[in-house]
């Protein structure tokens, strides 16, 4: 009979629950290993800045410091770009017509990525990427160090005597011998650089290795003597100053509602536009410059849904890439700079020349249309001594 009986429960064997415990601790145990594990891998990889700073450190030790240099002056023509070159095709067209002893070609491209035959059109970029490039963010100091990456690689020849920044999205204006004696004639540096009074930008905690009065802005793509090349590659201080201070506001989330009032009270720096030109203000170098670009860009403004306004390059493509623009754009012979109330007289070593050698950002349709209009073609270059008409 069941009645008046007590139901107990049924406790396992002592075997049964020592192979439980056991595996309770081993599953412990290897979950402890597997997060040591992880965070010594997490600590064993290399950071990338860390790298890149010792790649520069490394090529500084082999750059030849001798102000004389016999042979011909080359162009160092330094590629930013995202991937591939999409306008190789026109720059093959660019260095064909010319002396290969008179320059030489560095692409900073994404890690890993390398120019061959399937990449690349043009055999004047085969194996031109450098070896130790570093992931890049738009707005971010990944950015300026990636140009310096470049300068560092291109000073290890001696021969190297002007250093032209370039995107993937660039083109020439003129042949090769018009832009050549355009910048050998001259003995200065093209570094676009004004006075930045008007957006929130300068952070006040870079002071006072950064004081506000030597604060700059400008265009990123500039043209440098190989002095100044060196000044970029040899500073430790302000490039730090810029990892650390300046960086690009959060973009605006509809999700964040008042909390967007908060973000856009942050400093908006964007480094790529004020690291170079603050560098050689703060080292007293301003008087070796032209203070301009010679890449035109049209920018246009324009507004999301949160009316939050803001300046985007405009892109040629085929139809506006017409003769006529850039026509228009050779003609341009001074650039005004409201900030200083400075008008900018275009000069190469005294001489009233043209605004712009460079032009972006081309579709591969606008540049198709310049290499079938030859605008990259035959030059005089004796009109580089005389005023543009």
């Amino acid at each position: 009979m069941l009645a008046g009986r007590t139901m107990t429960k049924k406790t396992p064997p002592l075997a049964t629950r020592h192979v439980i415990w056991l595996s309770w601790k081993l599953l412990i145990f290897f979950s402890v290993a597997l997060c040591l594990l992880a965070l010594l891998r997490l600590h064993s990889q290399p950071d990338p800045f860390s790298s890149s700073q010792t790649s520069i450190t490394l090529a500084r030790s082999r750059i030849s410091r001798d102000n004389v240099f016999s042979g011909p002056p080359k162009i160092a023509f330094l590629f930013l770009a995202r991937r591939n070159l999409p306008l190789d095709f026109l720059w093959g067209s660019f260095f064909e017509n010319a002396d290969t002893a008179n320059f030489s070609i560095y692409i900073h491209s994404a890690p890993g990525y390398v120019f061959d035959e399937s990449t690349t059109k043009s055999p004047f970029f085969l194996g031109r990427q450098l070896q130790n490039s570093i992931q890049v963010g738009w707005g971010e100091s990944s950015m300026i160090q990636a140009e310096r990456l470049l300068f560092a690689e291109a000073l290890e020849d001696p021969a190297n005597q002007r250093f032209v920044l370039l995107s993937d999205s660039c083109v020439p204006l003129y042949n090769f011998s018009y832009v050549y004696n355009y910048l050998m004639t001259s003995p200065r540096s093209f570094v676009d650089s004004f006075l930045d009074t008007k957006e929130g930008r300068y952070n006040p905690k870079m002071s006072p290795k950064i004081p506000m009065k030597k604060w700059r802005k400008g265009s990123q793509w500039i043209t440098v003597i190989r002095r100044h090349a060196e000044v970029i590659i040899d500073d430790e201080v302000i490039f730090r100053v810029f990892q650390k201070y300046c960086k690009r506001r959060p973009p605006l989330d509809t999700r964040k509602g008042k909390l967007n009032l908060k973000l856009q009270k942050q400093h908006n720096c964007i480094p790529d536009e004020h690291y170079v030109p603050t560098l050689l203000a703060m080292s007293q170098l301003e008087d070796e410059l032209e203070r301009r670009t010679l890449t035109y860009t049209v920018w246009n403004q324009s507004a999301n849904k949160m009316e939050n306004k803001d300046w985007h390059p405009v892109t040629f493509n085929y139809a506006n890439a017409s003769p006529k623009k850039i026509k228009e754009i050779k003609k341009v012979n001074h650039i005004y700079y409201e900030t200083e109330f400075r008008t900018e007289w275009c000069r190469s070593n005294f001489t009233p020349v043209p605004c712009f050698l460079f032009a972006r950002k081309f579709s591969q349709g606008a540049a198709m249309r310049l290499l079938s209009d030859r605008v990259v073609g035959h030059y005089d270059v004796s009109a580089l001594v005389e005023p543009p008409p």
